[in-house]
């Protein structure tokens, strides 16, 4: 078992030192997850000193007055141009924390921005905690850079465990960890707003803007359109829903280096770029299958993101079975099959045991 930090102002409000390489209004899943914690810490009255590079054209003060800030200089990530990679260096920080002393440090991301904050927390025994949000070394393969898989797995290793503890979401996400001589790693699970995210905001005038008529299915992909998210395989079974019923409209939320070849071979499907807020809820409402094949990610959390329920004690809570998951080895068709038995059941599926491409039917 885990021994818990102890944190110098446990009792009362603290200061957290928030080390990030990105934050709004950048859009990307660690950048609205962090976005998130920060507004949570603030409103509960704790201090917040925020670490990240500079976006766009912004100069040295903060575009937030009342948020503390320290803004660093960065450079864009090879095949993640609107991403990037931080630097400063430990004795910067250090010299930033010595005269506003944080009761922890959270480093978010693990380039050279990470490892050198917690270098600084360490020289002047802050604690720190990591979180570990996607996995890097298995990224590195879909780029044809698969033989630094294992150089970059050690180092990923080697910066979280100077932490006293790595945040993670699910407890596989812990178990794959361990497995790689992660240490100290600590389930935190992930939530939904639901006020946001609901069935009520499924939007007929939407579903007419991608060519919908009454009856038809909309299959739908929210994400990246990059190597790693396996989109080969949504293609393949969007595809094989079509030829089953040709009434089936396809929707990708998202942009990315694939976006333009994806574009140019199926002119067809409805591509709506980047959406956040409600506008994002909305798409989401509106369609009928939600369909992940990413293997890079724990399904169980895009269960709980899709469906509007929130993952608790390591369990996934659905109102009621809308998912299933096709073996990745199994072909479109029958995965297609799957989708389309739990739509017309009301949703009343068994989830299939060995792993692949999530498919969840709306409600």
């Amino acid at each position: 078992m885990n021994t818990p930090m102890k944190l110098p102002g446990a009792r009362g409000a603290l200061r957290v030192a928030v080390v990030t390489e990105t934050y709004p209004p950048e859009i990307n899943g660690v950048a609205r997850t962090v976005g998130l914690m920060v507004e949570a810490l603030r409103k509960r009255g704790h201090e917040v000193h925020l670490v990240r590079p500079r976006q766009g054209r912004e100069g040295d003060s903060s575009p937030d007055p009342v948020l503390r800030e320290r803004l660093v200089a960065g450079f864009a990530i090879p095949f993640y141009p609107h991403l990037q990679i931080g630097l400063a260096s430990p004795s910067m920080l250090h010299k930033e924390w010595s005269r506003w002393r944080p009761d922890l440090v959270h480093v978010v991301t693990e380039g050279p921005l990470g490892w050198a904050a917690v270098s600084a927390a360490r020289r002047l025994a802050i604690p720190v905690c990591s979180d570990f949000h996607t996995n890097f070394h298995s990224y590195s393969r879909h780029y044809g850079f698969g033989i630094f898989a294992g150089p970059v797995a050690h180092y990923l290793r080697a910066l979280h465990n100077r932490a006293d503890c790595t945040l993670v979401p699910t407890a596989e996400m812990r178990a794959n960890l361990e497995a790689l001589a992660f240490e100290r790693v600590t389930v935190v699970g992930r939530g939904v707003d639901t006020q946001l995210f609901s069935p009520i905001r499924r939007s007929e005038r939407l579903r007419a803007a991608w060519g919908c008529r009454e009856g038809d299915t909309v299959v739908l992909h929210v994400g990246r359109l990059a190597p790693e998210k396996n989109l080969g395989a949504f293609v393949e079974a969007a595809l094989g829903m079509q030829g089953i019923d040709p009434n089936t409209r396809v929707v990708l939320v998202g942009d990315g280096p694939q976006g333009p070849r994806l574009r140019a071979r199926h002119p067809d499907f409805v591509f709506a770029g980047m959406r956040t807020g409600e506008d994002l809820a909305e798409h989401y409402a509106s369609a009928d299958v939600f369909l992940f094949p990413s293997t890079n990610r724990d399904l169980r959390q895009r269960y709980a993101r899709s469906d509007g329920e929130r993952p608790g004690r390591g369990r996934l809570r659905l109102r009621r079975r809308a998912a299933v998951l096709a073996p990745w080895r199994e072909r479109a068709a029958r995965a297609s099959g799957r989708c389309r038995r739990v739509r017309a059941d009301g949703g009343s599926a068994r989830p299939e045991p060995e792993a692949g491409v999530a498919l969840r039917a709306g409600s």
